[in-house]
């Protein structure tokens, strides 16, 4: 009987070779945190940036950060991890016959035989329980705004059978936590929180059509929808209004932050937006379709743009 090889090369997924999950990680857990994409922590930064935008612009709102909005940066961080890893467990589950048929994904661990359809409900369903476990520390309301968002999470990997518009459904999961967590720390979702949580929707937009023109000739071959397909050589241009979009809707959450903040807050946490916005500017000033190494590049890119607003947002908060 043949050995199966131990070097890192050996099961690696194709698109994602070389990280701390191939040189570093136990064998046997490979495959699991391959599932849940510990080795490209690009997506949970992309899911916990919106959470601690919220938190922020909460803490600005009702004009007070406490030891518990401390507990709720470290708990939405653990929580993005764990749940981006459920969820991308999950799109592998429903996902396995296509990943099989595109190069990029055939590699994963399941259409590879790495992990049994089996054992991924397990882990997913871990994942979920220690998530959940974390979500029941929040107040009330804040864990129902929780639950609810399994909702959208269950139906994204089924969307691209049925809309051109992907995306869209990625976007109101990956951007719940800005709901929550503006929940979680003032008691009740206010105005700010859902025009931020648009926001958020537009930024996914942006980015994530620029990460599916990787896939864009493969899907087109198995019949799977996206806006890169849908767009094609209009891309630049519905990225431009994804971009304005994206800019304007954080910058009326911010303005609602601190309607009542003084002068000086105001100005320091528009910077925010602002900053964010020459980013995502600058990205698309060098879009490129037809080069897979720079779209994988200005789609990592994001997690810089969504860190920025950041340091504006916590120095308006210490004025």
């Amino acid at each position: 009987m043949t050995q199966p090889s131990t070097t890192p090369e050996a099961d690696a997924v194709a698109d994602s070779a070389g990280n701390w999950v191939d040189t570093r990680a136990p064998q046997a857990w490979r495959p699991y945190l391959r599932l849940s994409r510990f080795d490209r922590p690009i997506g949970t930064w992309l899911l916990l940036l919106p959470c601690w935008w919220a938190i922020l612009l909460a803490s600005l709102y009702t004009d007070s950060f406490t030891r518990f909005d401390v507990w709720l940066l470290i708990a939405s961080a653990i929580g993005a991890a764990l749940m981006r890893g459920a969820g991308c467990t999950w799109n592998d589950i429903t996902d396995r016959h296509i990943d099989g048929s595109v190069a990029r994904t055939r590699s994963r661990p399941i259409p590879s035989g790495q992990v049994s359809v089996k054992g991924a409900l397990a882990w997913m369903i871990a994942q979920a329980l220690v998530s959940f476990a974390i979500l029941l520390t929040f107040p009330p309301i804040a864990i129902l705004v929780g639950l609810a968002s399994l909702v959208p999470v269950a139906i994204y990997p089924f969307a691209k059978r049925f809309t051109w518009w992907p995306q869209v459904f990625l976007g109101l999961a990956f951007n719940w936590g800005a709901l929550l967590l503006w929940t979680a720390h003032a008691g009740a979702l206010h105005w700010p929180a859902v025009v931020l949580y648009v926001a958020g929707i537009a930024w996914t937009l942006f980015y994530d059509t620029i990460y599916a023109h990787q896939d864009a000739e493969d899907d087109a071959l198995i019949g799977v929808k996206s806006t890169a397909r849908l767009f094609g050589d209009r891309t630049p241009a519905w990225l431009r209004g994804f971009l304005v979009a994206t800019v304007i809707g954080v910058l009326f959450a911010t303005l609602g932050a601190v309607a009542q903040q003084s002068f000086l807050v105001l100005v320091v946490a528009i910077g925010g937006p602002w900053a964010m916005g020459w980013h995502l500017a600058w990205q698309l000033a060098r879009f490129d379709a037809s080069n897979d190494a720079v779209l994988l590049r200005l789609f990592r890119s994001n997690r810089d743009a969504g860190l920025l607003p950041l340091p504006f947002f916590a120095v308006a908060l210490l004025l």
